[in-house]
Order: C-alpha cells, then sequence, then structure tokens
C-alpha cells in the first residue's frame, strides 16, 4: 500500500509539473487587449526619451520674417542646440534663438556684442572695445548684404548682457530698437537647418570664425 500511494503522489506531481506551462497564461487573455497594451508601452517609452530631448536638448524652430535675409529666409526649417551654453558662453558671430518677455515669441538674431563690451555704431560700421583689444577693431560683416546707415550710437555691455543684430539691417528690430539682450532669455543656437532641402547646413549662418579671428 505505502509503495502504491508512494506511486501515486509521484504521478500527480508529475502530472502538475506538465500542466504548469497551462497556468502561465490564461486562456481567457485577448490577443487585442495584448496588442493594444504593447502599443501603449511602446508610446510611453518613446516618450520618455523624445520629450526631454525635445524640451531640454534641441527643438524645430521655424524662421518667421525677413529679418535674418539672405542667411535665413521665412519658413526655413531648423533645429536649435539647447544644451551646448549651458557648458560654454555664446561666441559673437553665431546665430541664437532667444524669446522677449515684452513680445512673447521667439526670435532668431546674430551675437554681434559681448558681455562687458563696448560698441560704436555709425554709418554701416560697428566698433568693438574690450579688455584684450581697448584700442577697438572694427567688425567684418561680410554676410550682411542688405546694410542700414547708422545714426552713432555707443553700447555698454554689462556681464549678462549681448547685443544682437539681424542681417538684414534695414527691417530687422533688434538690440538697436529695443537694446541688448539678457543671457537669461537666450534659447540656444541653430544646430541644422533642414529645409528648404537644398540650403541643408549644420551650425547654419555661423560666422563665429570670421568674427572672433579678427
Amino acid at each position: 500500500m505505502n509503495g502504491e500511494k508512494e506511486k501515486s503522489l509521484g504521478q500527480s506531481a508529475e502530472n502538475n509539473f506538465s500542466q504548469e506551462p497551462q497556468l502561465q497564461k490564461s486562456p481567457d487573455t485577448d490577443p487585442k487587449q495584448e496588442s493594444w497594451w504593447d502599443i501603449v508601452k511602446f508610446a510611453l517609452i518613446t516618450a520618455a526619451i523624445v520629450l526631454p530631448i525635445r524640451f531640454f536638448i534641441a527643438q524645430p524652430f521655424m524662421v518667421s520674417g525677413p529679418s535674418m535675409e539672405p542667411t535665413f529666409s521665412n519658413h526655413d526649417y531648423l533645429i536649435v542646440d539647447e544644451i551646448s551654453y549651458r557648458f560654454e558662453k555664446p561666441k559673437r558671430g553665431e546665430v541664437i534663438i532667444f524669446n522677449r518677455p515684452e513680445e512673447k515669441k521667439y526670435l532668431i538674431k546674430r551675437i554681434i556684442g559681448l558681455p562687458g563690451e563696448t560698441l560704436e555704431l555709425e554709418g554701416d560700421t560697428i566698433t568693438v572695445k574690450n579688455a584684450e583689444r581697448p584700442e577697438g577693431f572694427t567688425l567684418d560683416q561680410t554676410f550682411v548684404v542688405n546694410k542700414k546707415s547708422e545714426p552713432k550710437l555707443t553700447v555698454i555691455l554689462d556681464n549678462e548682457h549681448y547685443f544682437v543684430l539681424g542681417d538684414n539691417r534695414s527691417v530687422s528690430y533688434d538690440s538697436r530698437g529695443w537694446g541688448p539682450l539678457d543671457a537669461k532669455n537666450i534659447v540656444g543656437r541653430a544646430l541644422l537647418r533642414l529645409y528648404p532641402f537644398t540650403a541643408l547646413a549644420v551650425f547654419p549662418g555661423d560666422a563665429s570664425k570670421i568674427l572672433n579671428n579678427q
């Protein structure tokens, strides 16, 4: 009897083991529910990856208006680098995107004057004076096609302000009109131009090498 009882228990254990895979998956599972849950999981994972990039590293912008022509035209599609300025200071000649709380919109201009510098604008000439070159030097503005003759203007920048101008000087509303740009309002610099396809470029319009090697 003991032998038969032991054999019976052994058979019962074997039968339970053979049925275990069936217990792992309910016969009532709906394939459609699994499919939808997979889609939801994929969307959540994608959002977790894309959203931080979108809001903290890079984001798209579209140029509106003629203030940066011919460097940038209306409807140019740009990707803006939002992270570099967390580790380095903006440079003269770089094209930046920023916001002005007064206007409640993003603008695109070029950095002309850096914190601590003195700028003198007269006619279509800009003279810069700083600690390295107190005697001053005239900016090379070969990238400016549509120039404008300016009345004499002297601007002294403090340690948190930049002087920015549009390349299309005759129509651009910039630091000449509303004053220096506070560093805290800078969003980032133009990293890529994706449209129009005929003008694809990395760091489009960047003249930092020209303006910082004079």
